[in-house]
């Protein structure tokens, strides 16, 4: 399958957002994005959430979240939101767990987690949540894998992960959940865990090459799991130094690594018209980048695209419809990004 050329691809500036924003959440539902949380200018959690309309190209204000919240955890259940956990006001995680009815335009509280919890990765399997570890008000981190039924309204306890951590990369192929990197503490990790859903049971995949940061992930359509760039840390008291590091790992032909053109470290990423896209993030300059480069599987390199319109960091992104959407972040000056930029 062909894929386009990098004079193909292109940047266009969209409606700018109502408020700056980073740690918010980017969530898709029927070709719509929707931005949830989030911290301001102050770095304070707020509750706002927003739709963006393509074909206006306008935000919309929606009711707010009954909870103010940073970083929580989206799934999309249907035409429902559920939103989980997260970090509140006071700076603690959250149990409280709410969902949002799009077709409604309004909030309803559901049943909360167990405990308070932040950095849960989420998906979804056969109408129901997935929620993998997380981090507790104790600052240390789970091994749980908890399920949520919409009808019922009830979380199970499924069996554990063999490696507690939070904010874990997690990919659902047909009946097997994959589980890559996270964190405990500050400390990166190695995992790399899959859990079979028929057997309900953890299996041990080999270990990531490397401890890494603020990288870049990307499950592409085969399934394979892509690690991109980031800060990589060394051992005792070896410094974090910025890589340009791709590990990629195929269920059925092992793994490869390749190198990015420039090193960089918290940065957008997707899957693009079959092309890994990487774009602006941090690296050895004294402010954001902007440069982007994409993965020409024929030819097996990486190519310079486009630059950004706006260099930033700390963005949050998301692919609809072959359109990758950058949302917010921090730009060149260290402030909060208003503006919002689609690649397609």
């Amino acid at each position: 399958m062909a894929v386009p050329s990098a004079h193909e691809f292109h940047w266009q500036n969209l409606a700018r957002l109502p408020s700056g924003r980073v740690y918010h959440t980017l969530s898709e539902v029927g070709g719509q994005m929707y931005m949830l949380g989030g911290c301001d200018t102050a770095g304070r959690p707020c509750p706002g959430m927003e739709l963006y309309s393509p074909e206006g190209d306008r935000w919309i204000s929606l009711p707010p979240m009954p909870t103010p919240r940073a970083g929580a955890a989206v799934a999309v259940l249907g035409k429902q939101i559920l939103v989980v956990g997260g970090v509140g006001e006071d700076q603690s995680p959250l149990k409280v767990v709410e969902m949002y009815n799009t077709d409604e335009g309004r909030w309803r509280k559901r049943t909360s987690l167990r405990e308070a919890l932040m950095g849960v990765s989420i998906t979804v399997k056969d109408g129901r949540a997935l929620a993998v570890g997380g981090m507790g008000a104790d600052l240390l981190p789970r091994s749980i894998l908890q399920q949520y039924d919409l009808r019922k309204d009830v979380w199970a306890q499924l069996p554990s992960m063999l490696t507690p951590r939070y904010d874990a990369n997690i990919n659902l192929l047909g009946n097997k959940l994959y589980v890559a990197g996270g964190r405990q503490c500050k400390r990166p990790v190695k995992a790399f865990e899959v859990y079979d859903a028929e057997a309900r049971s953890w299996t041990t995949l080999p270990m990531m090459p490397c401890k890494r940061s603020y990288g870049g992930v990307v499950w592409d359509t085969a399934g394979r799991l892509c690690l991109l760039g980031g800060l990589r840390q060394g051992g005792g008291h070896q410094s974090s130094k910025f890589t340009k590091n791709v590990n990629i790992f195929d269920t059925n032909q092992g793994t490869k690594t390749l190198a990015l053109k420039t090193k960089r470290a918290d940065f957008a990423a997707g899957f693009l018209r079959g092309r890994m896209v990487v774009a602006g993030g941090l690296g050895h300059e004294p402010s954001a980048l902007d440069t982007v480069e994409a993965f020409h599987p024929q030819r097996k390199k990486w190519e310079r695209l486009a630059t950004m319109t706006f260099p930033r960091c700390s963005a949050s992104s998301i692919v609809i419809r072959d359109r990758l959407l950058v949302v917010g972040g921090v730009n060149q000056k260290m402030r909060l990004c208003l503006n919002d930029c689609v690649f397609t």
